[in-house]
């Protein structure tokens, strides 16, 4: 089969096609036809060498497809099943192993291309708004890259609960994208500065959260648009990590919450990985949410894919198919 097998942290020209042997999947695996696969910045991570991981690997955290065959021990999952997962490396290949605790089953309903593009950020979004700090329908929240893959899915389910959300992007297509998601106000940040422009839209009182997967750039500015006891909710770092923050500043900010989440720790429960999959693929189906593909890949672009991502200059998601 095919697969891009990473022999060597760098830029996007170390990620090659390669032909391997079949995976075989052990007690309690799965083999796993790959239809569609998501690009994410842990990708880029990876790739890069800003993540650690142990070489060679095949590179990839989400993908949707068809169970091929199961592995001892695995009583819920069947083959000919239409599955996804996130949160396990292997899906830049035709086919791939994986626990079977962390697959979801997909529904008729929702697409693979769909299933790929959602499970990774639609769990992050959807973490970060039900758990993180739950949204009240008289909140007002801030979501930084709101034209993004995780930003569109943040604003859809922030509205979803009935919140006010600001949105924060670079340009005017990507503000039509944002308010078509539902963003009630943009601020474009290459034009005016965020943290100002927020406390204008809030009369001055700030919002109760910030969802910022951005980091570096952002970080300063999200602090200066929280309420008091508001939370700042940083779940990436696009633009690089953040310097070390003094907690005193969270006190200066009005006895903020700062807090770094990752998706891990909101779906090592396979029962709470069903619930946030299932809320989601029920949205898709029932139209309430849209899962916007910004691009379409071949398996052997995948450093095309990457690179564009990194350079913020798309919208939605982009897959490998």
């Amino acid at each position: 089969m095919r697969a891009i097998v990473l022999e060597e942290t760098g830029g996007p020209e170390v990620l090659r096609v390669s032909e391997v042997v079949d995976p075989v999947p052990g007690p309690g695996e799965v083999l796993i036809d790959v239809e569609a696969r998501g690009v994410n910045f842990i990708d880029i991570y990876q790739r890069s060498g800003q993540y650690d991981v142990p070489l060679p690997f095949v590179p990839g955290m989400e993908a949707a497809g068809t169970v091929a065959a199961v592995g001892e021990g695995v009583g819920d999952l069947s083959v000919g099943q239409r599955v996804g997962w996130a949160m396990a490396p292997g899906a830049y290949a035709d086919r791939a192993v994986v626990k079977a605790s962390l697959v979801v089953p997909v529904p008729e309903e929702v697409s693979p291309e769909q299933a790929a593009a959602l499970l990774l950020q639609g769990m992050t979004a959807h973490y970060l708004v039900n758990s993180v700090h739950p949204v009240a329908g008289d909140e007002t929240v801030l979501v930084h890259a709101a034209a993004g893959g995780t930003g569109l899915l943040v604003t859809q389910l922030a509205k979803e609960r009935g919140a006010r959300v600001i949105g924060t992007v670079s340009s005017e297509e990507k503000e039509r994208v944002a308010r078509a998601a539902g963003a009630d106000e943009v601020v474009r940040y290459t034009e005016v500065p965020v943290a100002e422009a927020v406390r204008d839209l809030t009369g001055g009182a700030g919002v109760a959260a910030v969802y910022d997967g951005v980091g570096r750039d952002t970080f300063d500015a999200s602090l200066a648009s929280l309420r008091p006891r508001g939370v700042l909710a940083l779940f990436g770092q696009s633009s690089g990590a953040v310097d070390p923050v003094d907690p005193q500043r969270l006190n200066a900010a009005g006895s903020v919450y700062l807090t770094r989440p990752s998706l891990a720790h909101f779906v090592a429960d396979r029962s709470e990985l069903l619930w946030r999959a299932g809320d989601l693929f029920s949205l898709v189906g029932a139209g309430r949410l849209d899962v916007r593909i910004g691009g379409r890949y071949p398996l052997a672009d995948a450093g095309a894919a990457q690179a564009d991502l990194a350079s913020r200059r798309t919208t939605g998601k982009l897959v490998l198919v």
